[in-house]
């Protein structure tokens, strides 16, 4: 039996699209394909267990203990590409990971990204879906059109938590109790939401490792970013940051020490 501790720090790792093409503007959300791969081939190398939500949580709640070195994999979106470059890397490694999912978008296009970038990118169908859970991996919610929830009334906002849940839960035949906020806009108003409808759990894009009194409806994530270096990914697992802004928040760490 491989040894397990009650980690006080989990690197839930964020991504969106693993793809060849970078459209522009949008390159820092892109990681490629190959870049994809050397970075579940280290953490493999390096005894790293990928592991779901539910186990974390349990781990928080102190039903479960975690592997020695546990880390999240997710996904936003739900773009189709990922499926097609990053679920055979993942599984290849025996790699739990999961796709949080805009149900209003499904088999079409990432309609949110037009007024922003000018763009739109293809996402997974249910039945992509659906493979994926029956590879092992899962999916959570993202809501119905990947709004801004700070920015919506208590009804809409509330519609959108609750109607992505319904949808998934009917489309794939499972329970579904995981949302990523979209934007990352979330507020102590829309996380009561998002408890009141019956999430366990929700990601933030609170840049950090998740540590054990982490809320567990506003998880900090460490984003993986395609303009990132290979030791930035090693030094964000670590630390969330990149080795630049490591090395920044040392000095200015150390400049503190030397003033006092």
């Amino acid at each position: 039996m491989p040894p397990v501790i009650v980690q006080r720090s989990v690197p839930i790792l964020m991504y969106h699209e693993i793809a060849r093409r970078v459209p522009a503007g949008f390159e820092k959300f892109v990681v490629s394909p190959s870049a994809f791969a050397r970075q579940m081939q280290w953490l493999a190398w390096r005894g790293y267990t990928a592991i779901g939500l539910d186990l974390l949580l349990d781990a928080r709640e102190g039903r479960a203990a975690l592997p020695a070195r546990a880390v999240v994999v997710t996904f936003d979106d739900g773009f189709q590409e990922c499926v097609d470059h990053a679920a055979p890397v993942l599984k290849a490694h025996g790699f739990r990971a999961i796709f949080y999912l805009v149900t209003g978008c499904m088999g079409a296009t990432s309609r949110w990204l037009r007024p922003m970038l000018g763009f739109e990118l293809p996402i997974m169908n249910w039945s992509s879906a659906r493979a994926l859970l029956d590879a092992g991996f899962e999916c959570g919610a993202h809501t119905v059109s990947h709004p801004h929830l700070t920015s919506l009334s208590p009804d809409a906002c509330r519609q959108e938590l609750a109607a992505s849940r319904t949808e998934l839960e009917s489309e794939l035949g499972r329970p579904v109790r995981h949302l990523a906020y979209p934007f990352g806009s979330y507020d102590a108003a829309v996380r009561t939401r998002a408890e009141e409808v019956g999430y366990r759990s929700a990601c933030s894009v609170r840049i950090g490792l998740s540590a054990v009194g982490d809320d567990l409806l506003a998880l900090h994530r460490v984003p993986v970013s395609g303009t990132d270096s290979f030791a930035d990914f090693v030094c964000r697992l670590r630390t969330a940051h990149t080795v630049a802004e490591s090395v920044r928040s040392g000095w200015k760490r150390l400049r503190r020490r030397v003033t006092r």
